[in-house]
């Protein structure tokens, strides 16, 4: 877990606030009116504290924070970050208030961890042909923004290069004893907590190199409707989608939509 600070905090006194810092001379009075509080703040790195230096103790205590606290516990100083930082107590942090079974996966930047809010969260929605921003959005009960914002859409063209959209959580009883998996969005440019209502994400070597290989003939007849029918990445994916692939069908519907259009404006 990245610290919250910009630095890790080596000596607690340095930093406390004056009413947490121990006093110079403890039990000693300085003049003759003062008198012994009764409700003095023992600082954690003081001797008085020992069982705080404890790292079961620690431990024991840190686990029941939340995720937000224990980061910024482990900007105490570097015991504490030791024990907050632990992978088992941030995925515990992580998905106790979900409910969630598990989190598989490792995020690329610490900063992870300092979030579970519900926008962590989104469902991999494999697309097919016939699917649609609104019709998802209808199916999953969002609303088309919330689904173009996730998935950095600016129109719904962008539907066509991809083979997954990401669906925001918007009911947070569906990860109940779920299974999450950390992974970078190529398209959506960032991280999230993905969950899988089918199966789950291709861990197939095999798999993973044909489908790759697919991608790229695929960028290739992209490229070719591209230059022959001289518009936009996002038009030629959409007469191929329709065309089932085939790039001789994509040019001849292009053309039909294109005499149709020519009509009506002499009309």
């Amino acid at each position: 877990m990245g610290c919250c600070c910009c630095e890790e905090v080596e000596d607690y006194e340095a930093v406390a606030p004056p009413d947490l810092r121990r006093p110079l001379n403890p039990g000693h009075h300085h003049g003759p009116e003062a008198q012994p509080s009764t409700d003095l703040v023992i600082s954690p790195m003081n001797s008085n504290f020992s069982a705080l230096l404890c790292k079961d103790t620690l431990r024991a205590i840190l686990e029941k924070l939340s995720l937000a606290d224990l980061a910024r516990s482990a900007c105490v100083c570097k015991l504490w970050y030791s024990v907050a930082a632990d992978r088992d107590m941030q995925i515990k942090a992580f998905i106790s208030p979900w409910k969630l079974r598990d989190v598989v996966g490792n995020p690329t930047s610490a900063g992870f961890w300092r979030d579970n809010s519900l926008s962590k969260f989104a469902i991999s929605h494999r697309l097919s042909r016939g699917d649609s921003v609104a019709s998802l959005a209808v199916k999953y009960s969002v609303q088309v923004m919330d689904i173009k914002r996730l998935n950095n859409m600016m129109s719904e063209h962008g539907i066509y290069s991809r083979e997954r959209l990401l669906i925001p959580v918007r009911q947070p009883d569906i990860l109940i004893n779920s299974v999450c998996y950390i992974e970078l969005d190529i398209h959506a440019k960032r991280e999230v907590a993905v969950l899988y209502l089918e199966g789950g994400p291709e861990r197939n070597l095999n798999a993973l190199l044909n489908r790759l290989t697919i991608e790229r003939a695929k960028r290739k007849v992209i490229d070719s409707l591209k230059r022959s029918m001289h518009f936009d990445d996002g038009t030629a994916q959409y007469y191929l989608s329709i065309s089932d692939g085939d790039p001789r069908a994509a040019l001849t519907q292009f053309s039909e939509d294109l005499s149709w259009e020519r009509q009506v404006r002499q009309a």
